[in-house]
């Protein structure tokens, strides 16, 4: 197995001989096999897993993990042989790499130390999963700790990470995407003129912020607005936004194709949240040249251009996303020239080959250091 120092000298050489094993989340496996086919195509062997297929343990939900021998995480890398492992979460699959002694690189999807802290808060108050969130706390310890390269997701976060994990290398790498994918069709049919709003309902300081659509569904009782997505909070914003007429819950649909449809027939995009790094919806919107109203929070001004690609809010300011919804249905030019600046700016700077070609750069910069 090679050593930090084997793969240095392997990347001054030749980055095309390195070999990258990537473990992934079920949530994020479809995007991650996105990028793998970008490495691929630069000559780098890569190979994608879903991470709990071979490394798993307590406090897992699936009780049947935990005793689960890691023969099969040995036998993987016997048999692919990485130079190099990326996980998208901080779990044993991580802690394995480190323990074969495999450079570790972690992309940092969200700040893992606010949403620890809501998370004791709120989702997990009872003993039982005050146990396992104190377990998933000292593996994420664990995997910080050993991990060579911690990769946050935008550059909001990439300050926060330096605060806290001082002496650990880092450089940003932006949640990429595939501009071929997000095209116009047909299929869903909704009324007109409509707001979308694509957002789960997972992290409260993230969901709650949709309250303010109450003040915003009153003064706009013309204008429907659709909400796509699902979670444990979903009760708390069903409970006060679903008596109006203009609102409307789709559930959560399948990805990407339902989600296509989706944006394809919505009139212009919002994303109403308390706190986002990278939300992967705002890029898909834009692809799909709708005009985006966005929170100015975390990550969320990096990916899009102020009064250029569309509209950056304040904070719990109804008035605001009034005042730019109103602007948009009153003038159609400017949803169009929007819609297409939208859509040149995520593909000149968010698609995987950008990504993935700095991803490589960045690697080799660090590990040269």
């Amino acid at each position: 197995m090679e050593t930090k120092k084997d793969v240095k000298r392997m990347v001054n050489r030749n980055i095309k001989e390195m070999k990258i094993l990537i473990g992934a989340s079920s949530s994020k496996i479809f995007h991650l096999n996105e990028f793998a086919k970008e490495l691929i195509k630069l000559g780098i062997e890569t190979k994608v897993v879903f991470d709990v297929d071979y490394s798993d343990g307590f406090p897992s939900r699936k009780i049947k993990h935990w005793l689960k021998p890691k023969k099969t995480f040995k036998k993987l890398i016997e048999e692919f042989k990485p130079d190099i492992i990326l996980v998208d979460r901080q779990r044993h699959f991580g802690l394995d790499a480190i323990k074969e002694k495999i450079p570790l690189i972690i992309h940092l999807r969200g700040n893992y130390w606010k949403e620890m802290k809501t998370a004791r808060k709120t989702i997990y108050k009872s003993l039982p999963k005050q146990v396992a969130l104190n377990a998933w706390e000292k593996i994420g310890e664990e995997c910080f700790k050993g991990a060579e390269i911690i990769v946050p997701i935008c550059k909001y976060l990439d300050e926060i990470t330096k605060k806290k994990l001082e002496n650990k290398n880092t450089f940003v790498m932006y949640q990429g995407i595939d501009p071929s994918k997000w095209y116009n069709t047909n299929g869903i049919k909704l009324e007109h003129p409509c707001v979308g709003l694509l957002q789960g309902a997972v992290i409260w300081d993230k969901t709650k912020e949709l309250l303010i659509l109450e003040n915003v569904l009153e003064k706009l009782p013309n204008v429907k607005f659709y909400w796509v997505g699902d979670g444990p909070f979903r009760k708390e914003i069903m409970t006060k936004l679903e008596k109006y007429k203009n609102f409307e819950w789709l559930g959560a649909l399948e990805y990407p194709n339902k989600v296509r449809e989706y944006l394809s027939e919505i009139d212009m995009y919002a994303l109403i949240s308390g706190l986002d790094m990278s939300p992967l919806t705002l890029l898909e919107a834009q692809l799909m040249k709708k005009p985006v109203i966005a929170t100015n929070v975390g990550g969320i001004p990096e990916l899009m251009i102020d009064k250029k690609t569309g509209f950056l809010i304040e904070n719990g300011n109804a008035t605001q996303l009034i005042e730019k919804i109103e602007e948009l249905l009153d003038d159609p030019k400017k949803i169009e020239e929007m819609g297409i600046q939208g859509r040149k700016f995520v593909e000149e700077n968010f698609s995987w080959k950008v990504i993935t070609q700095k991803f490589i750069d960045n690697v080799k910069k660090t590990l040269d250091k």
